[in-house]
């Protein structure tokens, strides 16, 4: 029987790569493929669940079951080796680990400083964010914009994530794309079903944006991103100082009401004051 043993964002995708890998190579049930192993049937799943730290002889053994071949191996096993770690840092491109981890959240608490958060931004939006900040390849541009947006349907599900949104009001003044794109995403989190609070352009608070994704059956997830790269923490003292900054937030931001009234002001902006709005951000 597998000693389970406290997961990650990172081991539970590749616990669930694993799953997918075992259910496309060999059509097997978890249990089934645990008796061509030799193993107890709790060491599939809590592999397949990022649970279990597997050996290098666990992964060669469920690896070789499903045909894969060495270098395969290799490249998993080389993958797994900092997957229960606590601070985990993965390049701008790796986009399966932020979706995963969002997607099984039941809170969800953000913080943005510069940038509308990307579960609230429209696609024109996005798609003018990337232009800008030109960390992304024209001809990806598409797909990575497809991707955030696909990621939004967590909101729409009928037991999605309970989600908090502080927006600095900087990120309002910065105008991203045209006035068009700037009024209609106004607009979008003016009518957007999850709770928005704004941080007002006159108080200073941290100017690192961050999330705090928290689950039902797992350790909280602190995340913060830059151009360069993805980090997420499990660290216990990590995750008290993000319960700090939004304690600090809920003191100093405007309510849901208040911030509905900021954001309408926005709306209602003449477009002429939208062509002024701001420094052109990334």
């Amino acid at each position: 029987m597998a000693t389970s043993t406290p997961s990650t964002a990172y081991s539970r995708e590749l616990g669930d790569e694993l799953r997918k890998l075992r259910e496309t190579c060999i059509k097997l049930t978890g249990a089934a493929f645990a008796v061509r192993l030799g193993w107890d049937p709790s060491k599939v799943s809590t592999l397949e669940n990022g649970k279990y730290r597997p050996s290098e002889i666990d992964l060669l053994q469920y690896l070789s079951m499903l045909g894969k071949d060495i270098d395969f191996f290799e490249d998993f096993k080389r993958r797994y080796r900092c997957a229960f770690e606590e601070y985990i840092v993965q390049v701008p491109d790796n986009l399966r680990t932020l979706a995963m981890a969002e997607a099984t959240a039941t809170v969800i608490t953000s913080y943005d400083v510069q940038a509308v958060p990307g579960l609230a931004q429209t696609p024109e939006y996005a798609d003018a964010l990337y232009r800008l900040t030109g960390f992304v390849a024209e001809e990806r541009i598409p797909t990575v914009v497809q991707f955030r947006i696909d990621r939004q349907a967590i909101l729409k599900r009928h037991d999605r994530p309970d989600c908090l949104f502080y927006i600095h009001e900087h990120a309002l003044q910065m105008q991203v794309g045209s006035p068009e794109i700037m009024e209609d995403q106004y607009a979008a989190l003016l009518f957007n079903a999850h709770r928005i609070r704004i941080v007002p352009a006159g108080v200073s608070v941290a100017w690192t944006s961050c999330v705090l994704w928290e689950y039902e059956k797992a350790m909280p997830i602190a995340f913060t991103s830059t151009d360069l790269a993805k980090v997420f923490v499990q660290d216990p003292g990590a995750i008290a100082r993000t319960r700090l900054l939004f304690d600090r937030l809920a003191e100093v931001a405007l309510d849901e009401e208040q911030s509905r009234s900021k954001l309408a002001e926005y709306v209602d902006r003449p477009r002429e004051d939208l062509n002024d709005a701001g420094t052109r951000m990334a």
